[in-house]
């Protein structure tokens, strides 16, 4: 158990002009893990010293990254079998004090929408038309084509709210309802662009050829063939690869995340932030 006034002893000592006092009792206040944050917040509110202030902030932040880094680790030695939770752990990067039960009710409301007027024996086609009817005319979800670098189109929570995303951002969403509907409809971790696979539930258990169609989440949920993709891949002048057709794992998708994240904070010249983006990609590497 923390012991509360060696804790706020501590924190009085973070502004110590001394640099070997300072590391020692950032050290301390680091080993103390998450349960040191509410004792650090509530000493930031009452700091008056600006360096005080910064080295609180910078303290908190470290702890909250070494907890994102160690969910996404167990997330991925436990198998990545959830798409949701990985995506919410990318989230906690950004924004740590959410609370991630909005995230999962704004995507259960969707989904309920969607199965209230879903037909029983709807065709593949007629189940995607009504998810896109739902998606992207009642909520209003669309590709953010005027900001396309900002980072905020990668956090789950803030495309939820904004309604507005990047490629993969939206597949994810659009993956995740539909799986929850048993609609099997899975992300393709195509080159420049992410779309998303309908397969034929009677050859899941081989992706080779048991894909009906694919969609498009990024241009409202648009559907298209396989020649489509042959096309895009001979305008990117990319020989042919079968993961360029298939589903890819939820690593895969998480790992595209982390990169587009990286590319964004590097258009904004925040290298810190590329840095730790970089540490968690290699977790996943």
């Amino acid at each position: 158990m923390i012991n509360p006034s060696e804790v706020k002893s501590l924190i009085r000592l973070l502004d110590d002009p001394d640099g070997e006092i300072f590391e020692h009792v950032h050290e301390k206040l680091l080993s103390l893990g998450p349960e040191a944050i509410d004792y650090l917040e509530n000493a930031w509110e009452e700091a008056f010293d600006p360096i005080q202030q910064e080295r609180i902030a910078n303290l908190v932040h470290e702890i909250q990254f070494s907890i994102v880094k160690k969910d996404l680790q167990l997330w991925y030695q436990g198998g990545a079998f959830d798409l949701l939770q990985g995506v919410l752990i990318i989230n906690r990067y950004q924004y740590p004090d959410l609370d991630e039960q909005k995230v999962i009710n704004q995507i259960e409301a969707i989904k309920r929408d969607i199965w209230l007027q879903m037909m029983n024996e709807a065709s593949p086609a007629e189940q995607v038309k009504l998810i896109n009817h739902v998606f992207y005319s009642i909520y209003g979800f669309s590709g953010n084509t005027t900001n396309h670098q900002d980072p905020q189109n990668s956090y789950i929570s803030q495309v939820l709210d904004t309604k507005r995303g990047n490629q993969i951002s939206l597949a994810i969403i659009y993956s995740i309802i539909a799986q929850k509907l048993d609609i099997p409809v899975y992300g393709v971790n195509l080159p420049q662009h992410f779309i998303l696979a309908y397969l034929d539930e009677t050859m899941q258990s081989e992706f080779e050829g048991g894909i009906l169609f694919y969609i498009n989440a990024f241009n409202k949920g648009f559907i298209f063939g396989r020649r489509d993709v042959d096309m895009f891949l001979k305008q990117l002048n990319l020989k042919f690869d079968k993961q360029f057709y298939e589903p890819c794992s939820n690593t895969d998708i998480i790992k595209r995340v982390l990169r587009n994240l990286i590319s964004a904070y590097e258009h904004l010249g925040s290298a810190e932030k590329v840095a730790e983006l970089n540490e968690l990609l290699s977790i996943l590497e």
